[in-house]
């Protein structure tokens, strides 16, 4: 698994980003919880994640950071990149973001595919 921790920092509110190749629904769940293995990850306030799978389509999972996850598999969808979990992880700062919170996950998965090449 991939992981970029600190990717984005935006008033208190701290975000990573993570992934690894996948080919069902049941081995993202597994690298989810792998991930919360480690107590940081676990402590987070959202871990939000999307997959496009070659067998069962589009599966996403906003963890309370609603419409996150739409926006990560919009992304997938965008760079044709399948078969390939993505998880954003933010740790709320105490301060709301708005509208902003959606354009921080789009950086993330944007560093994260620009990892990728």
């Amino acid at each position: 698994m991939n992981i970029f921790n600190n990717v984005i920092s935006d008033r208190g509110s701290k975000y990573a980003v993570s992934g690894a190749a996948v080919k069902s629904r049941k081995e993202a769940q597994q690298m989810l919880k792998s991930l919360k293995k480690d107590k940081k990850f676990a402590k987070a306030t959202h871990n939000s994640w999307a997959v496009l799978l070659s067998d069962g389509g589009p599966v996403k999972n906003d963890d309370g950071e609603g419409g996150a996850g739409r926006i990560i598999l919009q992304m997938l969808e965008g760079a044709a990149l399948k078969d390939h979990l993505i998880i954003v992880t933010r740790w709320y700062g105490g301060v709301k973001l708005g509208g902003d919170r959606f354009r921080r996950v789009q950086d993330c998965v944007r560093y994260y595919l620009d990892q990728l090449k």
